[in-house]
């Protein structure tokens, strides 16, 4: 009897996941055709249509939907495995794949690469980098090991860890004419918030936190990257929400003025991992490494 492989089960998940062979492909590095090749080969080793295929579009047969959830359990099942191989090694040693937002990782990184090289020089970490709703799926799918993100967020089947918190803080550009001694987002005219643009967490927590309550406070035109939304805010085009990690990175200069926030505008900053995980422990002590690597103000310790 011929079972599926790994590889065949790992492309069929990304092609669930995109709904797109050209896309599903890119992520797993192979060429369309290898990638269409591979799911042809596992319709056959089943015995059944997994993807009814047209010019410009992919649907998943209702077949292809159950095998896809076995084959979610499987890979879940692979990974404990390694996990568990991985669990016999010194604590933070071998192969470690990271997932982290860019609202996050290009803030903690400077500081936390070379505690770890001193610290644990046995550990090979790879990163990645990308908006929390394609690093979720990349752990999940057993591609990434364990994910550093922004807080609250809707995670299944995941354990976090949260670490610190991390205070927002209104800028606007030394020029701007924002008449307020005691701010109140309310007194802002219509359209004067700028954002990150949607599938960013940030805006999400920014929203929230910050409790705008009115979608008409917030501008029509939004940003890619925090750089892209300092720029627009150095311009005085309007007022944003920033975490304190940013204003401390060096990203906001003299053009920028910076005014705190209340106390319970904040974002809290963890890591994930899958539930279950063998290397829950090594996890933790990551975590560790990030709050001492980071100076972290003890004020706003989770841990």
């Amino acid at each position: 009897m011929h079972y599926p492989t790994i590889k065949q089960l790992r492309y069929f998940n990304a092609l669930v996941a995109y709904n797109h062979f050209g896309q599903a492909a890119a992520s797993c590095f192979v060429s369309q055709s290898a990638f269409s090749v591979a799911i042809k080969e596992l319709e056959k080793t089943l015995g059944g249509q997994l993807v009814d295929r047209t010019n410009k579009s992919v649907t998943i047969t209702n077949l292809g939907r159950e095998v896809h959830g076995q084959s979610q359990a499987v890979m879940a099942e692979l990974q404990k495995l390694h996990d568990l191989a991985q669990g016999n090694l010194k604590p933070l040693s071998g192969r470690l794949a990271v997932g982290m937002i860019p609202t996050i990782g290009p803030f903690i990184m400077p500081a936390l690469l070379p505690y770890l090289k001193v610290n644990y020089p046995e550990l090979a970490l790879e990163i990645h980098e990308g908006k929390t709703a394609d690093i979720y799926q990349q752990l999940m799918e057993g591609r990434l090991d364990v994910v550093l993100l922004a807080l609250p967020y809707d995670l299944r089947s995941v354990e976090t860890l949260s670490l610190f918190k991390d205070p927002f803080r209104l800028i606007h550009g030394s020029q701007y004419n924002l008449e307020q001694k005691s701010f109140n987002i309310n007194r802002l005219e219509d359209g004067s918030v700028l954002l990150l643009d949607d599938g960013h967490c940030l805006r999400d927590h920014a929203i929230s936190a910050c409790r705008i309550q009115h979608v008409d406070k917030v501008s029509h035109f939004t940003a890619s990257s925090l750089l892209t939304l300092i720029a627009m805010v150095r311009q005085n085009l309007g007022v944003s929400f920033i975490p304190e990690m940013a204003v401390n990175s060096g990203l906001v200069d003299d053009d920028i003025v910076v005014k705190a926030m209340d106390k319970k505008a904040y974002r809290e900053v963890g890591l994930a991992w899958r539930k279950g995980s063998m290397r829950a422990k090594e996890f933790q002590l990551l975590g560790q490494s990030i709050v001492e690597a980071c100076d972290i103000n003890p004020d706003t310790l989770l841990l």
